[in-house]
């Protein structure tokens, strides 16, 4: 069965919750850009310590590969909801 994503688009990404955590993760980024820590094509992610995108205070983010950042790692456990633990 061929994946939908017109469909997963309207029943979650666009839902108003997941539009304010992506735009909260662009805000991040851009904050992160503007002290030259991260630039356009680099191959890195703003990592939220804490595992919420809508706290972008400074102590909170870090740089971090794509691969660290979005994958499971020893050291990185996640639960269910993709938080940290």
């Amino acid at each position: 069965m061929a994946r939908d994503y017109r469909k997963e688009y309207d029943n979650y990404h666009s839902s108003p919750k997941q539009r304010a955590n992506r735009s909260s993760r662009v805000l991040a980024r851009r904050k992160l850009a503007k002290t030259g820590a991260v630039r356009r094509g680099d191959g890195k992610d703003v990592h939220h310590k804490d595992g919420n995108p809508k706290n972008n205070s400074r102590s909170n983010l870090s740089v971090a590969s794509r691969k660290t950042n979005r994958g499971v790692s020893p050291g990185r456990p996640r639960i269910r909801s993709g938080r940290k633990k």
